[in-house]
């Protein structure tokens, strides 16, 4: 019998189960002679636990990702359609103070200092009750008072150019809850109205002290000062481990000089009281936005 060369053919073919992917493999072996060799293997395909896990870790991560964006867009989004609110609720203010009117014979109005619309400013007693109605200072209209989430409040003084002219800064606030209750000028009130707080600064710093409670004004906080006007927000209160009454802003203070002697004032809109009692203030701040003066002409 002659010698023949060994050869071999193999020929392969999937099956897939339920459980796994089996790889069934023929092998063709030619050995000597005329006498044919079958060799049948199963060869079990699929992942290692090591792949499994990185596979989950990395989709864990991705997962984590997406979140955070989704967190982000939330919020940019809530604070995009309340500044939207907040400029419907600003035109609304200007044209109830017009309706209403202000009585420019008021002594309590000056042309060096800020006066809280129907507290220390009176309308027009032709034109409006005395005080005005709180539903006025809410928004939207439509609503009873409880149910109302955002409200403004306006600080007036005299125009030094025009004797018939008052410049106007409001100020929008959200509401949170129908028992939440704020410092007012006259006591605890329903919604919540910008309060005159004394700070004390050197001109061209960017920080300054309050000598208030400091619990008054947070980061994040817009402030008007008295005597110009300007607008300042509180970047950092505290800052570089200094004591919780130094606050820093996002420009250098530059008030009025000569209008008033130290310590001088600031408008905030204080957080909520956290019960009824004096000085028990906590929570976040509810100013939405501060808007610049307009002028009114009566």
């Amino acid at each position: 019998m002659s010698n023949k060369r060994l050869s071999q053919n193999s020929k392969c073919h999937s099956e897939r189960s339920e459980e796994s992917h089996i790889l069934h493999c023929q092998t063709l072996r030619f050995a000597q002679g005329d006498r044919i060799e079958i060799v049948s293997t199963w060869r079990y395909g699929g992942f290692s636990l090591v792949e499994v896990l990185l596979a989950i870790a990395t989709l864990a991560i991705g997962m984590m990702f997406i979140g955070g964006t989704f967190l982000a867009g939330v919020y940019f989004s809530t604070v995009s359609t309340e500044r939207t609110m907040a400029t419907v609720v600003v035109n609304e203010a200007v044209s109830k103070i017009r309706l209403f009117g202000v009585d420019m014979t008021d002594p309590n109005l000056v042309v060096n200092g800020q006066k809280l619309f129907d507290y220390q400013v009176k309308p027009n007693p032709l034109y409006a009750s005395r005080p005005i109605d709180p539903d006025e200072f809410a928004y939207p209209s439509t609503r009873t008072l409880a149910d109302k989430q955002y409200f403004w409040s306006a600080l007036c003084r005299r125009d030094p150019n025009d004797p018939n002219g008052l410049i106007v800064t409001v100020f929008v606030s959200r509401k949170v809850g129908t028992a939440t209750r704020y410092i007012g000028p006259v006591g605890p009130m329903s919604w919540p109205v910008p309060m005159p707080i004394r700070v004390a600064g050197t001109v061209g710093s960017n920080v300054l002290t309050i000598t208030d409670d400091p619990r008054w004004i947070g980061e994040g906080y817009t402030i008007v000062e008295n005597s110009t006007g300007d607008i300042y927000r509180v970047i950092e209160r505290g800052a570089g481990g200094a004591p919780a009454d130094k606050i820093t802003l996002d420009k250098p203070w530059w008030p009025s000089s000569g209008v008033y002697p130290d310590p001088t004032t600031v408008w905030a809109v204080p957080p909520p009281l956290v019960r009824l009692a004096p000085l028990a203030v906590g929570g976040g701040g509810p100013c939405i936005a501060v808007y610049p003066p307009t002028e009114i002409r009566f």
